[in-house]
């Protein structure tokens, strides 16, 4: 699970000019501004089913009431393993006393700067990809009730993310990165 915050309802100036040939895309630099949401999202890695939760804000106490939405999404009988980064919202002391009465839910938290590993992720640059980049919102009544559609629209045929490197072939890809970083400065 992740949070997206500060999601802008953009209403361009002008309207998108389509590709033709030999013309990428066009669009105006100018917008209008109409305001800002945030997003909560869970995703069943499992299934690829998303759960979300539109928020002004991004405080633990809506990080707490995102919690409750999971729990009671998630059937009783199941363990939910929270994948997350080190928010501060994440591990404030409500929070952890909340996890604390739950012991079907368990943390594991992503190192600092590996915000990849959590697939969550990926799912939000498809959203973004195919619903807000290109999209118009002139609230964020509009901007909301857009995401919500993306998400019921996703869960209607939800597919899992699948890794197509094993984990030996991507520490490897890492550890030559890594080489050639240190060799370079010679």
């Amino acid at each position: 699970m992740d949070e997206k915050s500060q999601i802008q309802a953009l209403h361009r100036t002008a309207p998108l000019l389509p590709m033709g040939p030999g013309r990428i895309e066009c669009r105006t630099r100018d917008y209008q501004r109409h305001g800002t949401t945030g997003l909560f999202a869970a995703l069943n890695t499992k299934t690829g089913r998303i759960i979300g939760q539109t928020r002004q804000r991004h405080r633990s106490l809506e990080f707490r009431n995102f919690l409750d939405t999971i729990e009671n999404n998630v059937p009783e009988e199941l363990d939910v393993h929270l994948i997350m980064d080190n928010y501060g919202t994440h591990r404030t002391k409500s929070i952890h006393n909340w996890l604390a009465k739950r012991p079907r839910f368990h943390v594991h938290f992503t190192p600092t700067s590996a915000c990849w590993l959590n697939l969550v992720e990926r799912w939000f640059a498809l959203l973004t990809q195919r619903r807000l980049r290109r999209g118009v919102h002139r609230s964020t009544r509009e901007l909301k009730a857009a995401i919500d559609d993306f998400i019921a629209h996703h869960n209607r045929d939800p597919q899992p993310f699948i890794w197509h490197k094993s984990a030996d072939q991507i520490l490897y890809s890492v550890a030559r990165f890594c080489q050639r970083i240190n060799d370079s400065g010679d």
